[in-house]
Formats: structure tokens, C-alpha cells, sequence
């Protein structure tokens, strides 16, 4: 299989993460409140575990599992974050996930990223649904979903225990046909 692709907005590259990318993926995923607001990120995020999640996107882009992006700004080639998706091919979907460093935050990076991702994943992938999920506090995830189009799919209440609460976990998604409704 080829390279992962490099996707470009007018702000934004999004390209293939290097272990070089690790003390920065460390420093901005250490962040408390990146691992408060999401599922899979730990806190403390230990020494190491850039360099093994970076790791591990190669082999799973291979298999066609995965497909994870760095979110870097062009203007001076910094990393701001992460942004891509599992793939389920059989099923023709993919689940959207991505985080943005604190010092970034409500500056529009996110939503630019999502929107580049999901127009390859409908466009180039020929995915027919990409969905995603968000912890019912986390509003600033819904307002990205909901501006890149995605719905209200439903809320599974309680259904995370994480950092002794059980939080709600409200799940969303956007169809192929909505896309191209939405980018005629």
C-alpha cells in the first residue's frame, strides 16, 4: 500500500505523523484538559507514549484500520494535533476522532482539519457514513460536529466510567448523500 496522503486547507497541512513529531504530541496531549475531554488519552501522559502511538500508524494504515493525520499550521510548520479515522471497510464508515492542543483551541484549526478529512473520506475513500463521539460535557466537540454537518444520533447515558464518573457519551454522524447535499 502507498504512503498515507497529505492533505492540504488553506491554513493547514494534514500529514503523516513522525516520531521527530513525539515531544510535541507529548506536551500538548499531556495536557489535563485534552485527556478530560477525551475517550482513549490518558493523564499523565508517560514518557514513551507518543513514540509508541506514532508508532503504531503505519502498520495500521497498511492493514486499511486507520488513518491518522498531524495537524500542523503552514504558516510556521507547527504541530496543533491530531485528526483521523478508523476505518470500517467492509461496512463502508469510519469513526471521526480528533484532539487539538490547548493553545489552539478557538481558532477554527479543529473544524478546518475535520472538514479537510471528511471530504477525502466521502470523496476519496467513497465512505458511505462517518460517525464520532463526544462526552456530553465536551461542547466545544458537538459545535465542530454539528458545523461539519454531523446529527444527533443519540446519547448512551453513563456509558464511560472515567476519572471516578460516569460520563454520557453522545454520538453522531453525517451520510454521504448528506455531504454532497450539504457541498453542491
Amino acid at each position: 500500500m502507498q504512503r498515507p496522503p497529505i492533505l492540504k486547507t488553506e491554513r493547514l497541512n494534514l500529514r503523516p505523523f513522525k516520531l521527530d513529531d513525539a515531544p510535541v504530541v507529548a506536551i500538548l496531549a499531556g495536557e489535563r484538559e485534552i485527556a478530560f475531554n477525551t475517550l482513549h488519552i490518558p493523564h499523565p501522559y508517560e514518557v514513551g507514549m507518543a513514540e509508541n502511538w506514532i508508532g503504531t500508524h503505519r502498520e495500521l494504515y497498511q492493514k486499511g484500520e486507520q488513518l491518522v493525520f498531524a495537524i500542523e499550521r503552514k504558516s510556521d510548520r507547527k504541530l496543533l494535533g491530531a485528526v483521523g479515522l478508523a476505518l470500517n471497510q467492509k461496512n463502508s464508515r469510519a469513526e471521526l476522532g480528533y484532539w487539538v492542543g490547548k493553545p489552539y483551541w478557538g481558532q477554527g484549526y479543529c473544524t478546518e482539519a475535520v472538514e479537510e478529512v471528511l471530504r477525502y473520506g466521502f470523496e476519496e475513500l467513497e465512505l458511505n457514513r462517518i460517525h464520532a463521539s463526544h462526552f456530553s460535557r465536551n461542547v466545544a466537540s458537538a459545535k465542530v460536529m454539528e458545523k461539519i454537518g454531523m446529527k444527533y444520533e443519540g446519547c448512551l447515558r453513563n456509558h464511560v466510567y472515567k476519572w471516578g464518573e460516569y460520563l454520557d457519551l453522545v454520538y453522531r454522524a453525517v451520510l454521504k448523500s448528506e455531504y454532497e447535499a450539504a457541498h453542491k
